[in-house]
């Protein structure tokens, strides 16, 4: 993606040593002359002119966490003195955050393709709907591969202000709900403990900011630095046309990441049934917590809730089946093996994926009281809300598996709430008379959006 001459040094090409039967591994994710090729597109790709706003807080909501995470990690050795701050002569500032207790080096992550599992048949027309809306959706494994070789290469650049950092790909497009219009989400880990967002986070993505700007200006395009609560630098990358936003230090949401990606994949029914919700409420302008709405991680959440609860469930609790691979406390370096050796769920309920739609918007519908329960996807069942001040006054409700947040936060007008629900009952009595996904998704408009 960046030329040698940029970089002063050869392409990194990852090391891909684990293999396992959960995930297939590729052997090399690009061969030194496909990294090569790459830069030479990057080199000759076309500034594009069209120019695109972004909303000052429009970040999905998962990087909105109040609270730093309540997690204790492992000691790391401080780094030797000479070692213990990095930054180039290319900036020249006063303040330098504390980054005593840098992550320590270690392997890079191995590059995860999706386990290939079979998809449900389709006994019915409303079924075949969603499975070909999902097959025309779904995020290519080309297109994971784009965005892992940008990381990569992010990370050598970044690595030069910050020599031991580490750039994570984390969200949608890792965790198996990604669709090909999916942006890349990724995370700039500098310690694994908990940053300032307002004062360390700032500052570090200050600089970040700056080096794309002035380095990396011919490669990147549009860097923008969004002071929102968790600050974040939008950009887009010109090899692959893609839109990424780069946070740092949200731990949560790397843990998050694979404990999702396990869901995705326990179930064959877990990643269409996900895709057509998701597809469903940007439809109808309730999957947006910029503007008051559900992000798509709440939207996840629900989902796999709702399948958890069914009276023969297809989805268990993770966390409680296998509490030594969910573990808050493992080190970031290892958390991608956490799903390695969980089998496949095996479940006795046979529903399809059209009488599963059906169920989930009744459920929110009619079942599920907003009121007073809690979605927890932790316990596998609804939960009474807790009494703590970020809980009162909430209307939606949705427990974050590990620092135990409200991901569902943004949604504080009871207008907003009021059209959530409001959408969700009118879906559910459209879909029940008509019994086609059209009536509540037009598809031509689904599939042209991606």
């Amino acid at each position: 993606m960046f030329p040698n001459s940029i970089l002063g040094r050869p392409p990194f090409t990852p090391n891909h040593h684990h293999h396992n039967n959960f995930f297939a591994l590729s052997p090399t994710l690009y061969s030194h002359q496909q990294l090569i090729d790459a830069q030479f597109n990057f080199q000759n790709a076309e500034r594009l002119s069209d120019e695109k706003n972004f909303p000052l807080d429009g970040k999905r909501q998962r990087f909105h966490s109040p609270h730093p995470e309540p997690t204790v990690v492992s000691p790391i050795v401080p780094l030797s003195g000479e070692r213990r701050y990095s930054m180039p002569p290319l900036f020249h500032t006063h303040y330098v955050p504390d980054i005593v207790r840098c992550i320590p080096p270690f392997r890079e992550i191995p590059f995860l393709e999706p386990r290939d599992i079979p998809l449900p048949e389709a006994k019915d027309k409303l079924s075949q709907q969603i499975l070909e809306l999902f097959e025309t959706c779904q995020q290519q494994i080309s297109d994971l591969k784009k965005k892992e070789l940008c990381r990569t290469q992010l990370q050598g650049e970044i690595q030069l202000l910050f020599p031991q950092s580490r750039l994570f790909l984390v969200g949608s497009s890792l965790n198996g709900f990604g669709t090909r219009s999916s942006d890349g989400d990724l995370c700039l880990v500098i310690k694994e403990e908990p940053v300032n967002q307002k004062t360390e986070a700032r500052h570090i993505l200050t600089l970040v900011h700056k080096h794309f700007c002035t380095r990396l200006s011919g490669y990147i395009e549009r860097p923008q630095l969004i002071r929102a609560k968790v600050p974040i630098v939008k950009f887009r990358d010109k090899v692959s046309c893609m839109e990424f936003d780069l946070n740092v230090n949200n731990i949560v949401g790397i843990r998050n990441t694979f404990l999702l990606r396990t869901y995705a994949y326990l179930e064959n029914r877990v990643r269409p049934l996900v895709l057509v919700v998701k597809k469903w409420a940007r439809h109808h302008e309730i999957n947006d917590a910029s503007r008051g709405t559900l992000n798509s991680y709440s939207l996840v959440l629900m989902v796999l809730h709702y399948l958890q609860t069914l009276p023969e469930p297809i989805l268990p609790s993770l966390q409680k089946i296998y509490p030594e691979s969910f573990s808050p406390l493992i080190h970031l370096h290892l958390v991608h093996q956490a799903p390695c050796n969980i089998p496949p769920y095996l479940s006795k309920n046979e529903s399809s994926l059209g009488d599963l739609l059906l169920g989930f918007l009744k459920y929110y519908a009619t079942e599920f009281d907003w009121n007073s329960q809690m979605i927890s996807v932790r316990e596998a069942k609804a939960i009474p809300r807790p009494d703590g001040i970020e809980w009162r006054n909430k209307y939606i409700c949705v427990e974050e598996p590990f620092d135990g947040t409200n991901t569902a936060r943004a949604v504080h007008e009871k207008q907003k709430f009021d059209a959530i629900k409001d959408q969700f009952l009118k879906s559910w009595h459209r879909l029940k008379n008509k019994k086609d996904l059209n009536s509540i998704l037009p598809l031509r408009a689904a599939i042209l959006k991606r």
